[in-house]
């Protein structure tokens, strides 16, 4: 089992904002579309170390007109997911360039693991629903990573200005 150590925490700066990270980010705790790994080989060419996780009291909601979801606090709910332990730091601001601009990086609680950062949504567009990993799975995934192929290098380019 990974356990998290204490790591400096991230600028937690408001949505739409860029750079949000400090050079010591602490592990990534993915929930949408990065869990997929032709995603993750398309964005930063490999498939970084992970372990299974979950993040009590939020959920991967639906969101309107996207096709990836936000995590949204939901007392009483657990967001499914996986913590990547080993992202380099060229690595880490790639996946920042590449999250959309509304979502804040913010410091959650992972069940059996301590703690990660996460992409939080923060408000509009949520749907009642949770995201379904498997429909994007099978409607989505081939040509998701395909469009993130296309765009990493630009945010390759983004990340290291």
């Amino acid at each position: 089992m990974y356990q998290a150590t204490a790591q400096p925490s991230p600028r937690t700066e408001t949505s739409g904002s860029r750079r949000r990270l400090s050079p010591d980010a602490a592990p990534l705790f993915a929930y949408g579309t990065l869990q997929f790994d032709a995603v993750l080989e398309a964005l930063i060419g490999r498939i970084p170390q992970q372990v299974a996780a979950s993040a009590p009291g939020w959920r991967a909601a639906s969101l309107e007109g996207r096709v990836y979801p936000g995590l949204v606090a939901a007392p009483g709910s657990v967001a499914p997911g996986v913590l990547f332990i080993d992202l380099s730091r060229r690595e880490w601001a790639i996946l920042d360039a590449f999250e959309d601009d509304r979502y804040d990086l913010r410091e959650v609680t992972v069940a059996s693991c301590g703690r990660g950062l996460a992409y939080i949504w923060p408000d509009g567009e949520v749907l009642d629903g949770d995201w379904n990993a498997e429909q994007f799975r099978t409607s989505h995934l081939e040509e998701y990573a395909a469009r993130c192929a296309r765009i990493a290098p630009g945010l390759l380019a983004r990340a290291a200005h």
